[in-house]
């Protein structure tokens, strides 16, 4: 089936997908990991059970943000603009509990003093379930919001203080006296600290930004390619079979010859030449692009290859150039199938008849040709004998020749034994059979006598 190159909205439709199902994902391990930690806060809190309640109350804010978000993610209210209201309201209100909520509600101690506690690695979590989204507008903007509302927060606890002290007071060379008094007094802000701190995670966020941006391309590129090269294979399939197409394409165009057992099933239609004259050359190519549609359905179905249309004739390969162990049983199935379609529907409102060959044995497969141009074809004996059998059909009454080198794969009990036949080259002849039928189970009829060339 012909498929179409993916263009630039089908693209955007796929890392819109891949945007939602990482964002799913990461509210649902934060989810889990709000849980751990509400468990810690409490067990080890458990002398001030007031502490330990304010600290549930703001993990479920964080929560409730998660789960609505959750929600909100591919329903109707859902726009590109939530996700950067989630992370900003997530921000925002760490940042407030910073500002406000004191260490210890029991000292009396600047709020900046929070600053120095391990509180500034909860904006990398931040950035992390921006991550997850792969997309690196939303890890940026996760970066600078978080940037402003350490910053914001920052402003905000040193507002009132009266006095304070930072790295310049503490000087370049300072004694150690002098390091503690102004290091540890509670007043002591590290302004430069915090815008530190503030563009270490923009710095870090640009480059995970940039990381995605360079993921998201290689994505990209590789989705061009594979659609091209299915473009490709769909195109060059029309001419050479699909999988035929495939192997060339990953083969660079050529397909060394190769020797190996396969299953060869050759068939035609019957009275060809007297169909033509009766329905006219229009008519008979309507008939059989009809036919060679549903032949070629059924040989693909059943994992053979066809390697030509000649005329009326198809010639159909199963084992090459796609290896299958049960390249037999699956001519004998494709075989079976295309002798009851002919028996139950017309083809562009014509009824046919078809003559089947089918015969196992080595053959040559491979690229042919010359001028510039290359066609992948099989030689041997065993196809000039799936020939020979189908125009034995016309001889013996049947609409299915098989050999028996094909048959000895298979249960004896599907088939009628029709006689031997004698091959050139061969010092023993071969078994003929063709589909049974209720009561004639390997009933023979006699040798045959017919020589293959």
């Amino acid at each position: 089936m012909q498929q179409t190159v993916m263009g630039k909205p089908e693209q955007k439709a796929i890392f819109h997908e891949a945007e939602q199902k990482g964002l799913r994902l990461a509210i649902k391990g934060r989810l889990v990991a709000l849980i751990l930690m509400g468990v810690w806060l409490v067990a080890s809190r458990s002398g001030d059970p007031l502490r330990a309640i304010e600290y549930l109350i703001a993990l479920g804010v964080f929560a409730g943000f998660g789960i609505i978000h959750y929600r909100i993610i591919g329903s109707s209210y859902d726009r590109n603009w939530i996700k950067y209201l989630f992370i900003a309201l997530d921000i925002g209100f760490l940042s407030l509990l910073i500002a406000t909520q004191p260490v210890f509600d029991n000292v009396d101690l600047p709020q900046a003093v929070i600053f120095r506690t391990p509180i500034f690695p909860f904006y990398f979590i931040i950035l992390g379930v921006a991550a997850f989204s792969f997309s690196p507008g939303l890890v940026l903007w996760a970066g600078i919001c978080g940037a402003a509302g350490w910053l914001g927060a920052f402003l905000y606890a040193i507002r009132d203080m009266t006095q304070t002290y930072d790295w310049q007071d503490i000087g370049t060379s300072p004694d150690t006296q002098t390091f503690v008094t102004y290091f540890f007094s509670p007043d002591f802000i590290g302004a430069w600290s915090r815008v530190q701190e503030a563009l270490a995670l923009v710095i870090v966020a640009i480059l995970i930004g940039l990381v995605m941006w360079r993921a998201r391309h290689t994505v990209r590129r590789q989705i061009e390619a594979e659609q091209e090269r299915s473009a490709i294979s769909d195109i060059f399939g029309q001419y050479v079979p699909p999988a035929v197409a495939e192997v060339l394409i990953s083969k660079r165009g050529t397909l060394s010859p190769i020797e190996r057992e396969a299953t060869i099933l050759f068939a035609d239609v019957a009275d060809f030449t007297k169909l033509t004259e009766t329905i006219g050359p229009k008519g008979i190519v309507e008939v059989l692009n009809a036919y060679f549609d549903a032949v070629s359905q059924i040989i693909t179905r059943h994992h053979g290859v066809i390697t030509q249309f000649q005329g009326d004739a198809v010639l159909a390969t199963f084992n090459v150039p796609v290896e299958d162990d049960d390249h037999a049983g699956c001519a004998i199935r494709a075989a079976r199938e295309i002798n009851d379609l002919v028996h139950q529907r017309d083809f562009a409102g014509i009824r046919i008849q078809t003559r089947i060959g089918i015969c196992t044995g080595t053959v040559i497969a491979g690229s042919v040709g010359g001028g510039g141009r290359q066609s992948y074809t099989v030689h041997g004996d065993t196809v000039n004998l799936a020939a020979r059998l189908e125009v034995m059909n016309k001889e013996l009454g049947t609409d299915v020749l098989i050999s028996g080198t094909t048959t000895k794969y298979l249960a004896t009990d599907n088939f009628r034994k029709i006689g031997q036949m004698d091959v050139r080259g061969l010092s023993e002849p071969i078994d003929l059979f063709t589909f049974a039928a209720a009561g004639e189970l390997n009933v023979p009829t006699g040798n045959v006598p017919a020589t293959a060339s």
